[in-house]
């Protein structure tokens, strides 16, 4: 038997195995899409999160490595046009964090984003850059090594430039001021499931609605909340027919009654009632062996960013139209 290990049948038979992923992943690279697809290079494996910046034209990514890079897109680009990313944030004094999610900021001219220890869990962030100059705005720090496990994953920005921090491992949302001081912690029994293994990854994508308050997604368990910023933090349970919006990830919001969210499948949601309530109305698998992580929204279509790049030595990253099936 153990000649047989050693034999070249074996080695034969291991490339076979082997070559069956390969030869599928193949398959789906070099399938036609079936909406539209901004390609671009990039230098980096992971890109975590994307929002379409489009006073600039462009789309802004954020690196699992740490940093910022921005996709340009020129009025006369064609679809077969594989797009370049350029670094735009570089931040030595991060190295060994991530940059996670992001969200642009128009009325302040400037970008925040999430960024933690993704393998430690021993440091969390937020930090605003200038959208012409890219300097660092402030660098808040929302938690070190002494706070036990906490994850800053996601960001967003309310009317008056508050931003409302995710953390996925502790289950609550850090608020810091516009100047980046920081002000204050929401939580809620809401936000813990009672199932251990449901808290894995936790609070996780987080939108702020203009009728002022914020909606967020618990990736393990699916739940969706409602949290009134307004009215003294309250957190409510908002009912998914459809649901639960497990796995979900990033959040978008196509129009006040239209949320995306990110996620294999990625779901449209809508609610007729102010989010009290909502339904799942449509799917969209995009490239699912390169996952989906984030949405955002560029002249009226959702796009749909992927985690992974693929390609040696330089890897191509995928931006994609959301196709929601009913």
């Amino acid at each position: 038997m153990a000649s047989f290990f050693c034999s070249a049948k074996f080695v034969l038979l291991l490339l076979v195995i082997s070559a069956v992923p390969i030869a599928y992943l193949i398959s789906l690279e070099t399938a036609k899409p079936t909406s539209h697809v901004y390609h671009y290079h990039s230098t980096g494996w992971f890109r975590e999160g994307a929002k379409w910046d489009d006073l600039n034209t462009r789309f802004l990514v954020s690196f699992m490595e740490g940093g910022v890079g921005q996709i340009r897109v020129p009025d006369d680009h064609s679809p077969g046009t594989v797009l370049e990313e350029v670094r735009v944030v570089t931040d030595v004094d991060l190295a060994g964090n991530a940059s996670l999610g992001l969200v642009v900021d128009p009325p302040r001219n400037r970008l925040l984003v999430a960024i933690a220890d993704v393998f430690g869990n021993r440091y969390g962030a937020v930090a605003a850059y200038d959208l012409t100059t890219w300097d660092r705005l402030f660098l808040t720090q929302l938690s070190g090594p002494g706070d036990g496990k906490t994850f800053a994953d996601d960001v967003a920005v309310d009317a008056v430039g508050n931003s409302y921090i995710t953390d996925a491992k502790g289950n609550k949302i850090w608020k810091v001021g516009v100047n980046g001081k920081f002000q204050s912690t929401i939580t809620s029994p809401l936000f813990i499931p009672k199932e251990w293994y449901k808290n894995i990854v936790g609070l996780n994508g987080i939108v702020y609605h203009p009728n002022g308050y914020l909606v967020v997604i618990h990736t393990f368990s699916g739940n969706l909340y409602k949290v009134e910023i307004e009215k003294g933090d309250d957190v409510k349970l908002i009912e998914v027919e459809g649901g639960p919006l497990s796995f979900g990830d990033g959040l978008e919001l196509l129009s006040p009654t239209r949320l995306v969210v990110a996620g294999n499948p990625s779901r449209l949601v809508e609610s007729s009632n102010d989010w009290e309530t909502a339904k799942v109305i449509g799917k969209s698998k995009g490239q699912s062996h390169r996952l989906v992580t984030a949405a955002t929204v560029k002249n009226e279509k959702v796009y749909l960013n992927h985690i992974l790049g693929l390609g040696y030595p330089r890897r191509k990253h995928v931006l994609m139209e959301a196709v929601f099936d009913s």
